[in-house]
């Protein structure tokens, strides 16, 4: 079951913020009831739309704690693991505690990462998981194929999730490595179907706590092949996503955030370094996305 929704969509879920800044996981609420009822396979909780670096490990334990509770068995539950060694450990043990279905494995922003070391913090990850699946989240290619071949070799990985703009890349890694791993799109729609095209299956979503419904429709007509379609829906939703690009990247869930405003789904604001609000340029055309598919 785990294996077939890995190749669906991964709905990186935010994490709200109350008006005293503190995480308030029960805003979730209808937005993961939402996601669900409109077909997604796998809500992970501590992603990058989660602002997982902005977060305390105890916050992101509470996190994990109270999705899963939330999602209560409807679908299975990645959860985010990283920063340092002890801190992804501590994430993984309580990921385990809280009945998460596999771990999604940061790779670590340290200046200073080798790959055998990685592998080493790998292999740690995964004995405090207690034989949960693991998948990479995998955002810099530079560490080379024979590398990323390493890290997939470890026991208990299942796959790799995507997150850098360079298919071929990724269809040289995907050859090097075991052919049962499943490689998923961890760069959302807009990629989706390059990453498809050399053997991708699913892909992340960011979109998916606004509008489930467009997220499922682009999945559907890239499993069917149908490449047009795909790019027809993707289109429709581009100019969102375009707002989340701006700023470095540094309104991705800026945008998310405003729009679930917008929308009577409030999860409060982002953390610095984020940036917030959005500028009145971005918001009006947020707006008008809204507007345009009827979503405000």
């Amino acid at each position: 079951m785990l294996e077939d929704r890995l190749t669906g969509i991964s709905g990186i879920l935010v994490t709200p913020f109350d008006e005293a800044g503190e995480v308030a996981p029960d805003r979730l609420a209808p937005v993961i009831d939402r996601a669900l009822a409109a077909g997604l396979h796998l809500p992970v909780v501590n992603g990058n739309t989660g602002e997982f670096y902005a977060l305390t490990t105890d916050e992101a334990e509470v996190m994990v704690a109270e999705v899963a509770a939330l999602v209560a068995g409807r679908a299975p539950v990645v959860a985010g693991v990283g920063r340092g060694l002890r801190d992804a450990v501590r994430l993984a043990r309580a990921s385990v505690r809280a009945g998460a279905a596999a771990l999604m494995v940061h790779q670590p922003p340290d200046p200073f990462v080798s790959p055998r070391g990685l592998t080493d913090y790998l292999k740690a990850v995964a004995e405090a998981g207690e034989g949960l699946p693991l998948m990479l989240y995998l955002r810099n290619d530079a560490i080379g194929t024979r590398a990323i071949a390493d890290l997939c070799a470890v026991p208990g990985v299942k796959g790799v999730k995507w997150a850098t703009p360079n298919p071929l890349k990724l269809a040289e890694a995907k050859a090097a490595c075991d052919p049962a791993l499943i490689w998923v799109g961890g760069l959302a729609e807009v990629w989706a179907p390059a990453l498809y095209a050399v053997g991708a299956r699913g892909f992340t979503s960011g979109l998916i706590n606004l509008w489930p419904e467009r997220s499922l429709a682009i999945h559907a007509a890239l499993e069917a092949g149908d490449y047009a379609a795909a790019n027809r829906l993707i289109a429709g939703m581009r100019a969102f996503e375009e707002i989340r690009a701006e700023e470095m990247g540094g309104t991705n869930v800026t945008c998310v955030k405003a729009a679930l405003r917008a929308t009577a789904l409030d999860c409060g604001p982002t953390r610095p370094p984020s940036a917030w609000p959005l500028t009145a340029s971005q918001d009006s055309r947020m707006r008008a996305f809204l507007a345009a598919n009827a979503l405000i």
